[in-house]
């Protein structure tokens, strides 16, 4: 069963802080191109962070950089998203996802960023 379970998701004041975490079963994070994405209503699904396979060479949307770092700990299959600074903006549904192939998408973790 190919699962992508997010979590580590919830409300915090503009300036704080999550980390999100993606657990995945029936493939290997560490074989994959692995993706941070996320969705506002009314919005498209934007990508906003990726690492590769071999390297853990990372990639950010430039919305994010700086302030958002994408990990993976291969040990326990599960990639992170640790997220500072957060402003209002940064708030949506997250997922996480594989690339190259994609794979389907978990139902997602919300951040909510709001005084």
């Amino acid at each position: 069963q190919v699962q992508l379970v997010e979590s580590g998701g919830g409300l915090v004041q503009p300036g704080g802080s999550l980390r999100l975490a993606c657990a995945a079963s029936g493939f290997t994070v560490s074989t994959y191109i692995m993706g941070w994405y996320r969705q506002a209503p009314g919005k498209e699904r934007e990508l906003v962070a990726s690492i590769s396979p071999v390297g853990e060479t990372t990639n950010y949307a430039n919305s994010v950089k700086g302030r958002f770092t994408i990990s993976r700990d291969n040990a326990k299959n599960t990639v992170y998203l640790q997220m500072n600074s957060l402003e209002p903006e940064d708030t949506a549904r997250y997922y996480c996802n594989k690339l190259r192939p994609m794979g389907y998408w978990g139902q997602g973790t919300q951040v909510t960023v709001s005084s």
